[in-house]
């Protein structure tokens, strides 16, 4: 997969906004129209831009509660645990870690009672052996 400055300079403009139009992007990328809309084409085909989403406003954001929670889960359990988690509609993302936790789930909730209510239901999940949390405050750089 052969990605060109021009192909993450694109990224970077569909990053900030996948809504632009081709002839925007175009523009801000001194290339034909018909150069940028074959190179989207080929990043689709190739798998690099896997789809097109929603990127919520801070505004909107700021009035949920969001929190990382570490998880240690028991040896073996981890596709079962992840499939438990991936039933968490709040859960937003899910990584796996390496360190003394296995796993870093963020998880976004309206109110404090309501994360603690997530946090305690992550718990209960058989193969989770612990859980630490932390309370995001603010974002302080967003890519």
């Amino acid at each position: 997969m052969q990605i060109t400055e021009k192909d993450r300079d694109l990224l970077a403009l569909l990053a900030e906004n996948a809504r632009l139009p081709v002839a925007t992007l175009a523009k801000r990328l001194s290339l034909s129209r018909t150069t940028v809309q074959a190179r989207l084409e080929r990043l689709e085909r190739e798998g690099v831009i896997a789809g097109y989403g929603l990127r919520l406003s801070e505004r909107y954001m700021a009035g949920l509660v969001r929190a990382h929670v570490l998880i240690t889960i028991a040896p073996k359990a981890l596709s079962q645990v992840t499939s438990s988690l991936d039933k968490i509609p709040e859960l937003t993302t899910l990584h796996s870690v390496s360190g003394s936790f296995d796993l870093i789930a963020i998880i976004t909730a309206p109110s404090i009672a309501e994360l603690d209510q997530l946090i305690d239901q992550i718990g209960t999940i058989d193969g989770v052996e612990r859980t630490l949390s932390s309370i995001i405050l603010s974002t302080r750089i967003a890519r």
